[in-house]
């Protein structure tokens, strides 16, 4: 049996849609870079790429191509605050539980059981959909993204892609 070329097929079907070849990401390995205090001590904040938004605002574009929006999170917020939106994964239990995807119940439990120093004052969503200008990611969007969480004076962000 021959293997699946799984990132021939995906580069096929992307070019019958119209896109150019897809040019992959070769990431170098980065230095890891230690903790400076206790976990216990530290501010947390977090991003989910999930298509999760708060009602008040828009919801995501579920077929979005480089949607560079970044929603902030209030962090009191209550799963029932949440829509989801993403056509690029199966949202039913995101949809049922915000938690799956966007652990912010689980984020304040840490903190009221002291197993993290506190929750940062904004949580965050965003990246969502389909990046090709991946430049415009690591050059402009992340960085932005950078210096407000070091506003908010966060030691740790957790990822949550979806």
């Amino acid at each position: 049996m021959e293997p699946v070329r799984y990132v021939d097929l995906l580069n096929q079907r992307y070019q019958l849609q119209g896109f150019p070849p897809y040019e992959w990401t070769i990431n170098e390995p980065g230095a890891l870079t230690p903790l400076t205090k206790p976990l216990e001590e530290c501010r947390v904040s977090m991003l989910t790429s999930g298509g999760v938004s708060h009602c008040s605002m828009p919801a995501w574009d579920a077929k979005a191509r480089n949607d560079f929006r970044l929603d902030t999170i209030d962090p009191a917020s209550e799963g029932p605050d949440f829509q989801v939106s993403d056509s690029y994964y199966d949202t039913t239990d995101a949809t049922l539980d915000v938690n799956t995807v966007f652990p912010i119940d689980r984020l304040r439990e840490l903190a009221d059981q002291g197993m993290i120093g506190s929750v940062a004052p904004r949580l965050w969503s965003g990246f969502m959909g389909r990046i090709y200008k991946r430049t415009h990611v690591t050059e402009v969007a992340a960085p932005a993204l950078a210096d407000e969480l070091a506003a908010d004076d966060v030691d740790l962000v957790l990822l949550v892609p979806a």
